[in-house]
């Protein structure tokens, strides 16, 4: 029977902390995996120290409310509490300016906690996960906060913009090898070469399956994306790709343990479908000045998932 006597902090007790922190950041692709969260560290640090070590903190800021809230230990352990802190971090950290910055942003990532374990609760009984909802009603709320306190200072590239006088622009070449791996350094808000190949290296280190899926669906969501129409630079930029990364991996390999006939089928649909929604969503929140961050993702992942409650093919 396991001993369930509270224990004072040991080296054992920091090794698992450490290993949920870690945990925490490669949960923001659906993995749970220490060594997975590492790379990815890395290659957020890559290209930018500061994101890469408000990363961290926020990973251990979301698991240490893990671990003083009381969550149950499994949670804790694997990461659960850590993924929407450090999403949420990072993003304020580039949304927002001013001398209070990373006190908010790291602040939003211990509410960011909070609100993950409010979702779980609320949740518990539907079958459908969370997911990185927390990550996106802090920021989002934390955005708009900046119209009404001082306080919040909000970067000059979220400014409100009239529908009426938005243009499509598809001129200019699109750098696929660009595209493909700016698709995967989205998801961390990041845009390099070489941060998208170690985030590559992050996945295919935690399964091959999980790689090989990865590539498709950013494959894919660039190919639809160009048919469709879409903007050369926010194709090669990878705005429509890191929804897609996300969505494949949920639809067709994490949450698909019971191997549903046509999961592949669904998780390449999916992703079809992010794209749109990618458009519809950032058109939608133009006006507010607000980024569709992974809100794609989410909307897609919990239509096919709650589709297969009655359609369990899928």
């Amino acid at each position: 029977m396991q001993n369930t006597t509270r224990k004072p902090w040991t080296e054992g007790t920091l090794f698992s902390f450490l290993s949920a922190s870690l945990k925490g950041i490669s949960q923001v692709m659906l993995i749970e995996n220490a060594i997975t969260g590492l790379i990815i560290l890395l290659a957020i640090t890559t290209f930018s120290y500061t994101l890469g070590i408000i990363a961290l903190l926020s990973a251990f800021i979301g698991t240490f409310i893990g671990m003083i809230g009381g969550a149950d230990k499994q949670s804790v352990n694997q990461g659960l509490f850590g993924y929407n802190s450090v999403l949420t971090g990072i993003s304020l950290t580039l949304f927002l300016i001013g001398p209070y910055q990373f006190i908010i942003a790291l602040a939003g990532a211990g509410l960011a906690a909070i609100l993950t374990a409010a979702m779980m609760h609320v949740m518990k009984n539907t079958g459908i996960p969370v997911l990185t909802i927390p990550f996106i009603i802090m920021t989002w709320f934390m955005i708009l906060a900046s119209y009404r306190l001082k306080v919040f200072r909000l970067t000059s590239g979220l400014v409100p913009q009239d529908l009426s006088n938005w243009e499509l622009d598809i001129t200019g070449k699109i750098d696929w090898t660009e595209g493909a791996f700016n698709g995967i350094g989205q998801i961390f808000f990041v845009h390099s070469t070489l941060s998208g190949v170690l985030l590559f290296i992050a996945v295919f280190f935690a399964g091959w399956k999980l790689g090989l899926y990865a590539v498709l669906g950013n494959a894919v969501a660039l190919l639809v994306s160009y048919m469709l129409g879409g903007e050369h630079t926010l194709i090669y930029m990878g705005l429509y790709g890191y929804n897609a990364i996300l969505t494949i991996l949920a639809v067709s390999v994490v949450f698909n343990t019971e191997r549903h006939r046509f999961g592949l089928l669904s998780g390449i649909v999916a992703v079809a479908l992010t794209v749109t929604f990618t458009a519809s969503i950032a058109t939608w929140l133009l006006p507010y000045g607000l980024p569709a961050l992974t809100m794609p993702f989410i909307l897609c992942t919990w239509i096919f998932l709650g589709a297969r409650k009655v359609l369990p093919n899928l």
